[in-house]
């Protein structure tokens, strides 16, 4: 089966790097990690292909390559415990924050929590639990038994709402929340 599947892999899988190549640099910030990224995605396809063939290669390269860029910036949030032992020991000021500071983090919250309430449920819901909790789409999409294209649009939606509140965007209340369709269906 291994010549079969190296050969499944140069004409289902390599014949897209060039496309998953743009697609990477796209979204990954360090353009010097783009190689590695890619050869680390074929070595994740690659593996997968050796227990089952996918039946969508294209899809399947794809979203093995969104599930890697998951899986780094999941693994940049996580902090050392060994970091945060001996603060002291690093000799570093902190200074304290001062009470203009605390006052305005406070109204920037306050105004946060305020805009966030603002939102349609499933846009609540859904930012939680992707921005939140960091669950991928799918995850989510299963969790509140909806398909992967609503939870994407909730998402988007609710960011810009958010995004408005804090740029001052012009749109009214309805429509930076997302309302919008939420409210044609649950009243028509």
């Amino acid at each position: 089966m291994s010549r079969e599947l190296d050969d499944w892999f140069v004409t289902q899988i390599l014949c897209h790097e060039a496309a998953i190549t743009r697609y990477l640099r796209r979204v990954w910030r360090n353009p010097a990690e783009i190689a590695d990224l890619r050869q680390e995605v074929y070595i994740r396809v690659y593996e997968s292909a050796v227990k089952t063939l996918p039946s969508l290669p294209r899809s399947f390269l794809f979203t093995t390559a969104r599930n890697l860029i998951v899986d780094r910036l999941r693994h940049e949030r996580i902090v050392s415990i060994d970091y945060t032992q001996d603060l002291d020991s690093l000799n570093v000021l902190a200074d304290e924050l001062a009470p203009e500071r605390c006052l305005s983090a406070r109204q920037e919250l306050t105004r946060l929590s305020a805009a966030f309430d603002e939102l349609s449920d499933a846009c609540r819901r859904v930012i939680w639990l992707r921005r939140i909790e960091g669950l991928s789409q799918k995850e989510a999409a299963e969790r509140l038994g909806m398909p992967e294209g609503t939870v994407e649009s909730h998402l988007c939606r609710g960011m810009r709402a958010l995004m408005n509140t804090f740029s001052g965007g012009a749109k009214s209340k309805s429509q930076e929340a997302g309302r919008g369709s939420d409210h044609e269906t649950e009243h028509g």
